[in-house]
């Protein structure tokens, strides 16, 4: 090397002429001296060495490199060669030379090269730039590179025979003495000039070619005959850009305050064109186009674009018997931009003086700001549309009262548009069409607001027609709607105020228990004891959630005692799994000794629905009553009642359809998880107590479901939860059972074992392989049902390879811990439930407790002695270990002598989770509950239960299970899984 990066040195930049190209610039490195001067040591420096002398560049520096490199003939040649056994000089030399010359490659050459000069020049403030010498000398001649703009000023002076025009410089005030001193501009757009050793460049970005002809001239004369087009183009250019001193004729300087003006045009849905009639993706919807637009005097301009060099002004020309006014119109530019920053603080970003909107939010933004575009002057203006159309741009509005009836709610309204009032019925009839337009009595055409479409469309769904235009009805189980519509200032409500108090629960009455009712309720008891009461007053259907282990039993049997003092003769129907019946029967002796009981079951029951009417209960299952339907449906009961009612939250089920089919004067359900698989499951269940408080299930799919599972709406969500919360009644154990002992969850991470692992890793990449198989094939359903397999496959493995291969003879970590965990507990005398929602994971677990003589108690879904396997733990103190499927488990046990819940699998759905561990949690428990939860670390569990933190944090109240959280899953989260 030349230079010795590690000895002082310097860059530098040197401007040398081409024999073709012209001026081009290149980058040095030089060696300095002891002294700190250039020293006679140079080398090139491209972006192929720059690193090497990092210690001396900056930002700047490399970038010039990398422009410099650029221009470099080679390189710029070689895009424009076709073939490929031509050299770049030769290349060079044919197109330039005047036998074979090409002056449009030549042309376009130039082209290039400027851009890059262009680029480079602005880099070079701050920099040493050199001219190179005859023999390559890069450090020749230096030129001071000046960092403060000159001014040029254009004289034009008009005579009898002529005008001459010149342009002066100013550099820091002083004027320049540029012609005739041997400078050239090395950059045209915009120009920088070299003269007197000195790099210049100009305020408002002056085309060099302006200055170039003067050079080696004095001034140009513009021959009196061909002065009106002159004046009329060159000069009137020259004057609205730039500053001019005239002589022989005026320029009169025009300033002032614009008017501001929008143009709204409309840009139709599916046109392929952009806001700027460009061509552009295609538009989904109609959009309205906004242009805004300032006015001097009889002048309009547009909005200039930020990066434009251009000063905006505008000249006009008056010629009279040879005599020549120009008047020129300079804009404020703050002016403008203050009222650019307005709009866009109101919502309007303008990008280049446009922005469209959809229509009906458009229209809305008119409407909302109609009196801060009349306080600041802004007017619109409609452009003429293709097809006639006149829109009303009068101030939309509407005002809607509700007020009690004496069984629904009578709802008024008054819609206005500008000057014309707008009837109640034609308006929710195009509301829920989807329709934003229709036609005024003038002819013009109105847009219903966006925002009424999101804050008025529930309302409207589910208001009943009467019969007038203004006013209709809304049941009364809406309630909770039309309150928060009233705290959105959307409407006005009027209520009783006894009705009132349902809005707060803590503030219902205290109902004295029925006389017939033996045994005591806790205070949360006697409270749920008390909203059912009222809900009964109203005629409302109600859902009590509670936590598993609270007593939704013995208030239900509360209520239905107070129903046999104040309305004998009257019979209720229960409706419950068929493990449960045995369970009720029993409660309902111990605390409503009084009650005449039913059981409508077995094979032996009596099909007469007149017998009925013989009882106060009957008791029966789910599958008795989709068999019996046409039976039970002939009699008018007092309650239905559905215990573990997330057996209808499929609305197109057998059950679902013959439970809705019955009968009856009031409704109730009874779960500890409402909501299992997604929103449905909360409309099949809201639908069967209120039938219409959640409107039809096609409506209720686009107003909720869609929005929450698919977009994540939680505005959607909550507005969901409002609507139902007045009906659901839900306590925690946390939140009421304070008298319950402490609960404890620990997660224990088991390490899979070498042979486990071996096939976990085998199975795991052939599903990955043949989900991106089928992603291509068959696509994103056929996906969903792959992941389903293969997830589930590798789940089983994590607990134990044997579960898939039964030749499998390796061991299970999670297997080892859990039977270590086993003995423990076992030893130490304490009891302990372990779940599973694998049949066959507990298989292996029992075979295991077999081998080592462990005695146990057992229940699946097979299992007929399920009350035995109940009391046989429960008193049984030899007994220490009860193995228990998820499905066979989830309901009608009480569990409370466990003080260990041993959960060996992770589940979907949090909510089951918390049903298996409140088989032991609940009334009764005396001792501590600890909770050991089993993760196989680094497998697909673990990957799971990160994505389920992440998946589950909408609205809390919405639980996902195997199917809506794979539809959740996007190809980031699936790569995740299967990593």
């Amino acid at each position: 090397m030349i230079v010795d990066s590690d000895q002082p040195f310097q860059i530098v930049y040197s401007i040398y002429s081409h024999e073709f190209l012209g001026l081009l610039l290149e980058s040095f490195v030089v060696q300095l001296d002891d002294q700190g001067r250039l020293s006679l040591a140079h080398q090139n420096i491209s972006s192929a060495n720059a690193s090497e002398f990092d210690a001396g560049l900056d930002k700047k520096d490399y970038e010039l490199i990398k422009i410099m490199d650029s221009m470099n003939p080679e390189v710029v040649v070689k895009p424009f060669i076709k073939r490929g056994n031509i050299r770049p000089k030769e290349y060079l030399h044919k197109i330039f030379d005047p036998k074979t010359e090409d002056k449009k490659t030549q042309e376009a050459l130039e082209e290039v090269l400027e851009k890059k000069r262009s680029k480079a020049m602005p880099l070079l403030i701050g920099k040493r730039l050199f001219e190179m010498g005859s023999d390559g000398n890069p450090v020749w001649k230096e030129i001071a590179v000046n960092a403060e703009r000159a001014t040029v000023l254009f004289h034009f002076h008009k005579n009898e025979d002529n005008t001459h025009y010149w342009p002066s410089i100013k550099f820091k005030g002083e004027k320049l003495d540029w012609q005739y001193k041997n400078g050239y501009f090395i950059c045209n757009d915009p120009g920088w000039l070299i003269v007197n050793d000195q790099l210049f460049h100009f305020e408002k970005g002056i085309d060099g070619k302006k200055l170039k002809a003067f050079l080696k001239k004095k001034f140009i004369v513009i021959d009196k005959r061909i002065e009106p087009s002159y004046y009329r183009g060159f000069m009137s250019n020259l004057i609205s850009q730039f500053d001019v001193k005239s002589i022989g004729f005026d320029i009169n300087i025009e300033r002032g305050t614009p008017e501001v003006f929008m143009y709204l045009s409309e840009l139709p849905g599916g046109s392929g064109k952009n806001l700027f009639g460009e061509e552009g993706e295609r538009l989904e919807e109609d959009k309205m186009v906004f242009e805004l637009r300032f006015k001097y005097g009889e002048n309009d301009f547009p909005v200039q674009a930020v990066s434009s060099d251009q000063t905006g002004n505008t000249v006009r020309l008056e010629e009279k018997d040879g005599e020549y006014t120009f008047y020129k119109t300079i804009r404020s530019t703050q002016k403008e931009k203050s009222f650019i920053k307005m709009l866009r603080d109101q919502g309007l970003d303008f990008k280049i003086g446009k922005e469209a909107l959809p229509k009906t939010q458009a229209f809305e933004w008119i409407s909302d700001h109609e009196d801060f575009l009349d306080i600041e002057g802004i007017k619109i203006r409609q452009k003429p549309n293709p097809k006639g159309k006149v829109y009303n741009i009068g101030k939309a509005q509407i005002s809607i009262e509700v007020n009690e009836n004496i069984d629904w709610f009578d709802v008024k309204a008054e819609i206005r548009f500008g000057v014309y009032l707008v009837p109640f019925a034609k308006l929710r009839k195009l509301l829920l069409q989807g329709k934003s337009e229709f036609e005024l009595p003038n002819g013009e055409i109105a847009v219903i607001p966006a925002s009424w479409f999101v804050n008025y469309s529930e309302l409207f769904n589910f208001m009943e027609d009467r019969g007038d235009d203004n006013t209709m009805v809304l049941r009364k189980h809406h309630l909770a709607l039309a309150r928060e519509m009233e705290e959105g200032n959307l409407v006005q409500v009027t209520l009783s105020r006894k009705l009132e108090r349902l809005r707060d629960f803590e503030s219902i009455e205290e109902y004295a228990l029925p006389s017939n009712f033996e045994g005591t309720l806790r205070p949360y008891q006697h409270a749920g004891y008390n909203w059912l009461r009222f809900l009964n007053e109203f005629k409302f259907g109600g859902c009590l959630a509670d936590d598993m282990g609270l007593g939704k039993t013995v208030q239900t049997l509360a209520l239905l005692a107070h129903e046999k003092e104040q309305n004998p003769g009257f019979t209720s129907l229960l409706v419950m799994p068929t493990s449960l019946i045995y369970n009720w029967e029993l409660e309902a002796k111990k605390f409503t000794p009084e009650l005449k009981i039913l059981v409508y079951s077995g094979t032996q029951r009596i099909k007469d629905p007149w017998r009925f009417g013989d009882y106060d209960l009957v008791l029966t299952s789910y599958g008795i009553t989709r068999l019996d339907v046409d039976v039970l449906k002939e009699f008018f009961f007092n309650y239905i009642i559905l215990d573990e009612s997330q057996a209808i939250k499929n609305p197109g089920s057998n059950i679902a359809s013959a439970v809705n089919k019955l009968k009856s004067k009031q409704k109730l359900i009874l779960t500890g998880t409402p909501v299992e698989n997604g929103t449905m499951d909360l409309w099949s269940q809201m639908n069967f107590i209120n039938p219409g408080l959640l409107g039809n299930q096609n409506s209720f799919k686009k107003q909720f479901l869609l929005p929450i599972e698919k977009q994540g709406d939680k505005d959607k969500a909550s507005k969901l939860h409002a609507m139902t919360k007045p009906f659901i009644l839900r306590r925690l154990k946390s939140q009421v059972a304070t008298d319950l002992p402490e609960k404890i969850t620990n997660v224990k991470f088991s390490a899979m074992t070498a042979a486990q692992e071996e096939v976990y890793e085998e199975v795991k990449g052939y599903y990955r392989e043949k989900i991106i198989s089928d992603m291509q094939s068959t696509g994103r359903n056929n996906q969903q049902f792959t992941l389903l397999r293969g997830l589930t496959q590798l789940r089983q493995i994590a607990n134990h390879p044997k579960m898939v291969r039964d030749d499998y003879e390796g061991e299970s970590g999670k297997l080892e811990d859990v039977t270590y965990m086993l003995h423990s507990t076992i030893s130490e005398g304490h009891k302990v439930l372990v779940f599973s929602q694998f049949v066959r994971h507990l298989a292996i677990v029992k075979e295991y407790l077999d081998q080592e003589g462990i005695p146990y108690a057992y229940l699946d879904g097979t299992t007929k002695d399920r009350q035995e396997q109940v009391e046989k733990f429960q008193e049984d103190e030899e007994i220490k270990v009860f193995l228990i499927s998820l499905k066979a488990g989830g309901v009608g046990l009480n569990l409370t002598k466990a003080e260990y819940v041993f959960l060996l699998d992770p589940w979907w759905n949090p909510a089951v989770e918390a049903q298996a561990i409140d088989r032991a949690h609940r009334i009764g428990q005396q001792n501590k509950v600890i909770i050991y939860k089993f993760i196989t670390r680094d497998s697909v569990e673990e990957k799971i239960m990160a994505l389920q933190n992440r998946k589950l944090a909408l609205a809390g109240e919405l639980i996902n299970t195997e199917e809506s959280f794979m539809k959740s899953l996007d190809q980031a989260d699936i790569a995740a899984l299967l990593e």
